[in-house]
């Protein structure tokens, strides 16, 4: 194992979840006007609303199933289905987001690029970071043939086991020897993107999650401006004895 290997998958992720956490809470605390995602619909929403659609649907079922799928341990699944069955289970499912997504993604980023309007208002940060996610986004499609070679599910083990051992604090480089080159690149620019995240316009993720504390928040009593108005004056006649 190298150095370099040995500084990618043992400290290199523990560097990009510093930056993310701690990047987005200053962002946020220092520069909450710049909390957004800027809106080109006005220039052109009929590409928009099928892009971004569609790479929404696809990049939420993706998240959602590499952090299920990375970090749910092996002896949870174990009893009802094999490490090799899961593994075709995440590549069918994922191969059908992933598309999805990479359609919506392309369109974004062509609406971009070639519409002038929407270029000429766009920063370099927008352009950078959809270019990353598409770049991103095919890597994730390249593994599906390799995944598909490793129907055993040694694969999609050594992947898992690396990624609980982050979370736990125990990284273990070594887990990942022998693998492909496409999952260790896939893996590298998944961790520059969170790396990156709180310098883009991808911190609006966070409202996004934010928005489901709305689910636990309590009612508000809502009340006419005809209704006060009527009450303030009630209040007046009757007088401060009344």
């Amino acid at each position: 194992m190298t150095t370099l290997h040995n500084f990618f998958f043992n400290v290199y992720p523990y560097i990009c979840l510093a930056v993310f956490f701690m990047g987005s809470l200053a962002r946020f605390d220092r520069d909450q006007y710049t909390w957004k995602s800027d809106s080109s619909q006005l220039l052109r929403k009929g590409q928009l609303r099928w892009g971004s659609n569609l790479f929404h649907i696809g990049i939420l079922f993706l998240f959602g199933g590499h952090t299920v799928g990375l970090l749910t341990p092996h002896f949870v699944y174990e009893p009802f289905i094999t490490a090799g069955q899961k593994q075709m289970i995440a590549v069918t499912a994922g191969g059908i987001a992933g598309f999805i997504c990479f359609i919506g993604l392309t369109l974004l980023l062509h609406r971009r690029l070639f519409d002038d309007r929407i270029r000429l208002t766009s920063h370099r940060t927008d352009l950078g970071i959809l270019i990353i996610l598409w770049v991103q986004l095919v890597l994730g499609l390249v593994t599906l043939p390799f995944s598909i070679g490793h129907s055993d599910g040694q694969a999609m083990l050594q992947l898992s086991g690396w990624a609980q051992g982050i979370v736990t604090f125990r990284p273990d480089a070594s887990l990942l020897a022998g693998l492909d080159w496409v999952y260790l690149v896939h893996l590298v620019l998944g961790m520059t993107i969170f790396l990156i995240f709180p310098f883009s316009r991808l911190v609006h993720v966070w409202s996004g999650f934010g928005t489901l504390a709305y689910l636990a928040r309590p009612y508000q009593v809502v009340r006419s401006r005809r209704l006060g108005l009527a009450q303030r004056s009630d209040a007046h006649t009757r007088g401060p004895n009344a």
